[in-house]
């Protein structure tokens, strides 16, 4: 069954669009305690970034880099909900959606420290 709202255009998609991924954050925030930890440590960076970053190149970099963690977070995070609606029993499958999309995390969180790590100290 598709969704009603499928069938919105123009501004309407838009509005419900944007609606939808602010409750996605919030829902985020609430839910799952890694996500708050990445929007405490973009607090953090992202001035700092502004701060330390040598060229406009380099603070889009240090920025993008923080940003990426969470948008794979995100996703990460909407894995392991859907995995867990579909059941809570130990599954192989769900075990490793589950590893795959914390792997996914990681790799973003080691991109992060190369960025940074280059752009402040090369």
């Amino acid at each position: 069954m598709e969704s009603p709202y499928k069938g919105k255009t123009g501004m309407r998609r838009l509005i419900n669009a944007f609606g939808y991924s602010v409750e996605g954050i919030k829902a985020a925030y609430l839910n799952e305690d890694a996500f708050r930890q990445e929007v405490w440590m973009a607090v953090i960076l992202i001035p700092l970034a502004l701060y330390l970053g040598h060229d406009a190149v380099g603070k889009a970099l240090m920025i993008a880099s923080v940003l990426l963690v969470i948008v794979v977070e995100l996703l990460n995070s909407a894995i392991e909900a859907t995995v867990d609606r579909i059941s809570l029993e130990n599954h192989q499958l769900a075990k490793r959606a589950k590893d795959i999309g914390s792997a996914a995390v990681l790799l973003a969180l080691v991109n992060l420290a190369v960025c940074w790590g280059l752009l402040i100290f090369a």
